[in-house]
């Protein structure tokens, strides 16, 4: 009788554990130290690319990314050689230094390769954006790079107060995506957000029949916009045909009015 009690709290609490990570999404994530650039003094840049789940601060690993890169004035620059390892929480990141020397937006991205995910039986593979203004020059926050899927802001992604909205278009192969579920996490990297119901710690919303979105943001810091298509059967685990969710992330900076 024993045996069968423990045996039951234990299948209870793996159940329990499981809700929970679920629970969380996952993001891709391009983190630079700074979303705008003014000088030559603030010009050299810290980037950690990373895939975690952003509000609980929880990591996954990330293997080396197929292509990382900088999309300056419509010119594709690929950066995937200078990524050097590192690791956080136990668990595989990348990181990488960026000189900003010319003027214009300039929209670093990660294609990484899919992710196995067991606890959804599925392939995740998160197509990452973060845009950062330099010198003044805005040239290209509004428009796609071409990624498999993205997000196309409608608000500039920087220089933005807290409680603005933040409105974007989903793409998936070039083409407007409506009706696609965008979940939206704060990076939670002091814990110093504390929430009533783990039901806030991801925002969910979806894209209307033109593919946009718009989220106000509530609170000063980085928030991820992770916009969520899945090609059923897309590949293959053990010799199963499985599905792969495409993610179109794209992360955006809140700055205090004070």
């Amino acid at each position: 009788m024993k045996r069968r009690l423990i045996l039951s709290l234990l299948v209870c609490l793996a159940a329990f554990i499981a809700s929970s990570h679920i629970a969380f999404g996952h993001f891709g994530v391009i983190m630079v130290s700074r979303p705008v650039v003014d000088d030559s003094s603030q010009s050299q840049l810290e980037i950690s690319l990373q895939f975690m789940h952003p509000f609980d601060f929880e990591f996954m690993d990330l293997e080396r990314p197929e292509r990382f890169g900088v999309v300056i004035g419509g010119k594709k620059v690929d950066l995937t050689a200078t990524l050097r390892p590192a690791i956080v929480k136990s668990h595989k990141t990348w990181r990488a230094n960026y000189k900003v020397v010319s003027p214009g937006d300039h929209i670093f991205f990660m294609e990484p390769q899919a992710y196995w995910e067991p606890a959804e039986d599925s392939y995740i593979k998160h197509y990452t954006k973060v845009i950062v203004g330099a010198f003044g020059l805005e040239d290209g926050w509004d428009k796609p790079i071409g990624l498999k899927t993205e997000i196309v802001p409608l608000t500039r992604p920087y220089g933005i107060w807290k409680g603005n909205l933040f409105c974007g278009k989903v793409l998936l192969d070039g083409k407007l995506a409506p009706s696609v579920p965008v979940e939206v996490e704060y990076y939670n990297d002091k814990q110093d957000l504390k929430i009533p119901s783990p039901a806030f710690s991801t925002q969910t919303l979806r894209t209307d029949s033109d593919g946009t979105f718009c989220y106000s943001i509530p609170k000063a810091g980085w928030w991820g916009f992770s916009a969520l298509n899945t090609l059923s059967k897309a590949m293959k685990h053990q010799g199963k045909p499985v599905d792969l969710e495409l993610g179109a992330v794209i992360w955006v900076n809140a700055h205090d009015i004070r």
